[in-house]
């Protein structure tokens, strides 16, 4: 079966009327996701021992966005996510310039 321009469109309008109707669990998954990606690439660099203040920070932010989605407050949740990711990348660099200082 074959869908004309109009089909597409229609079927393309519908998608995007149904990820609206749950944008709230989306845009918390996309956030999260980011974050605990920044989290997780800080801690392989070392940022738990090099940039503690930031790395924790920025993990207990996440554990408080996924404690915030289970309760489906996604609005406070993607807040917290959003610091996490912050600070995530704040440990990121300190850990990358400690690195570098040290001479590895």
């Amino acid at each position: 079966m074959k869908l004309s321009v109009s089909g597409h469109v229609v079927v393309t309008v519908v998608a995007i009327g149904m990820s609206l109707a749950g944008c709230g669990g989306t845009l918390y998954a996309i956030q999260v996701n980011g974050a605990a990606s920044k989290v997780a690439q800080a801690k392989e660099l070392g940022a738990d021992k090099l940039a503690p203040y930031e790395y924790y920070f920025a993990a207990e932010h996440l554990t408080k966005a996924i404690s915030e989605a289970s309760d489906a407050d996604y609005s406070d949740a993607v807040e917290f996510a959003n610091v996490a990711e912050e600070y995530a990348d704040k440990a990121i660099k300190l850990a990358r310039e400690a690195r570098r200082g040290a001479g590895r």
